[in-house]
């Protein structure tokens, strides 16, 4: 646990600092540019990239590289230096040719993404903008990688730290912005702006990985004897990664048309509100989570290749345990805050209140998805630790199924105004379900993951954190009572009031219930403010 816990922290500072400055952004964001045509316009072409990435390299990582980069560190003669070389090579003349590729493809990644009409202005600002942020795919993926080769080297603060820098990069950009959120006036050195400029933030942070590289001892010299990269074991193992990620792919690229047709009928209730509620759903899960996750893999993963079953269970009993202590409250607090967290977020500028209040909305019911999407993520690496790849991809399939069958019942049934929070519903129960498989199937991978030990901690997190609903409840009708409709101050009260003492009240109860997980939270900060 404390070697976890020690790791996740350093991670999960990094993380924050990401997180608040990725707020920031989206703050900017969409006072600048709005939640509407615009706003919706610039977010499909964000999301393609990320997409691609997704498809290519990302899901790859965590699952196959992670691992293989482990194996070749402890058996190969030089430590896997060369291995490490050879990955990074192939990356970079791979994406290099995928981002150009992608490039002359953008109207029919807009078109494949989104709802809309070719020809439209609304479309062919899309495709402009994506021109501009697909470039962005090589620089991502080779720093995606030198994050790979320094988490295999337990350094995680540079991975953590480096997308800050990105995020403070295109702050500057949208602050320089002045082309409004007409599209119908908007102009094409504004859209450039917009696009050269997120893509700036993704060089930067590339930039940062490869010095910290350098700084570890890594020296990259490029390696093109591919007969000894292990592409045909990597290409056996990745083939089923890249196949979940497709999967899931086919999920948001249905979440995408759906929420783009509610937004040309529903002003302002289309992919925008989507991207940020999701965004806000991640942060719990992307500070803790992440961080755990980033560092048990590597330490299941020589667990299993020494064949310690006891310690595979361990790690995972203990990241667990530690991700739900936080992810707990914070979806309740979620369910309850959500428009209280979003108005002062989002309400400036070229984003309305009411606008900023749907968003809220959308947060509410993404709080129900937060635990079991994370206890889900958490599942897929006991796989991945064991090499198997191919199990989550069925249970991939199962959950996208799901998922998509419950949004084809939302968008069909409920009016458009609601038609995004019924996606996210849609999301949270298809997880839940995909949770439940999942841990079954990895029990019987591990013989036995210690689940009655597990619930009985879940269900004491929750018996702790039900205060704080309470509280966070009282806070809003006294709020509204007082106040009327929500706006930036009384969401600030209902926030330090709910949420602020919220939290405080879940850890002095969980404390006083002995709850390990928090305890150790708990002393781990006090130990520092007392330094």
């Amino acid at each position: 646990m404390s070697r976890v816990l020690r790791a996740s922290a350093i991670m999960a500072a990094g993380t924050m600092v990401s997180r608040i400055t990725g707020f920031v952004r989206t703050m900017v964001l969409a006072a600048a540019i709005g939640t509407a045509t615009l706003g919706d316009a610039y977010n499909a072409a964000y999301a393609i990239p990320y997409s691609i990435l997704d498809l290519l390299l990302l899901g790859v990582l965590s699952s196959v590289i992670v691992p293989m980069i482990v194996k070749a560190q402890q058996h190969d003669a030089d430590g896997g230096r060369a291995y490490e070389q050879r990955l990074l090579t192939l990356a970079t003349v791979a994406l290099i040719v995928v981002a150009a590729i992608a490039v002359l493809a953008a109207p029919l990644l807009i078109d494949l993404y989104t709802d809309w009409k070719p020809g439209s202005r609304q479309f062919e600002v899309a495709v402009l903008l994506a021109r501009l942020i697909l470039p962005q795919l090589a620089f991502f993926g080779v720093g995606a990688v030198a994050g790979a080769i320094l988490n295999t080297r337990d350094r995680f603060a540079a991975p953590m730290w480096a997308p800050v820098l990105n995020n403070v990069v295109v702050i500057g950009v949208f602050l320089a912005y002045r082309g409004g959120d007409d599209l119908a006036k908007v102009s094409d050195s504004s859209l450039a702006l917009l696009g050269l400029g997120t893509t700036a933030g993704i060089v930067a942070q590339a930039v940062v990985l490869i010095v910290a590289l350098k700084r570890v001892g890594f020296s990259f010299r490029p390696r093109f004897d591919l007969r000894n990269a292990r592409l045909g074991e990597m290409g056996k193992a990745g083939a089923w990664t890249i196949g979940y990620v497709v999967i899931t792919q086919l999920g948001f690229v249905l979440i995408t048309n759906l929420s783009s047709a509610a937004g040309q009928e529903v002003h302002g209730h289309g992919i925008t509100p989507y991207t940020l509620a999701f965004q806000l759903f991640q942060l719990p899960y992307g500070i803790i989570g992440v961080s755990v996750i980033t560092a048990m893999l590597p330490r299941m993963s020589r667990s299993v290749a020494d064949n310690r079953l006891d310690d595979v269970r361990t790690e995972f009993g203990s990241g667990v345990r530690l991700i739900t202590s936080i992810m707990v409250p914070a979806s309740l607090l979620l369910m309850v805050l959500g428009p209280a967290i979003t108005v002062p977020l989002y309400a400036h500028g070229n984003t309305s209140v009411d606008d900023a209040i749907y968003i809220g909305n959308v947060l509410q019911v993404y709080g129900l998805a937060l635990v079991p999407f994370s206890v889900f993520q958490l599942l897929l690496r006991v796989f991945y630790a064991f090499g198997d790849t191919r199990t989550p991809v069925y249970i991939g399939a199962g959950t996208t199924a799901a998922s998509a069958i419950l949004m084809l019942i939302a968008a069909f049934f409920l009016p458009a105004a609601y038609t995004v929070m019924g996606l996210a519903f849609a999301y949270a129960v298809a997880y839940a379900i995909g949770a439940a498989v999942a841990w079954m199937m990895a029990s019987r991978r591990t013989q036995g993951l210690g689940g009655w030990t597990i619930g009985s901690s879940i269900t004491r997190m929750y018996i702790a954190a039900l205060p704080t609903a309470v509280l966070a409840l009282a806070a809003v009708w006294v709020a509204q009572e007082l106040f009327g409709k929500l706006a930036f101050v009384n969401s600030l009260i209902i926030l330090a009031v709910g949420g602020g003492l919220g939290m405080l009240l879940y850890l002095a109860v969980a404390h006083r219930m002995r709850i390990p997980e928090v305890n150790s939270l708990v002393g781990m900060v006090a130990g520092r403010v007392g330094r």
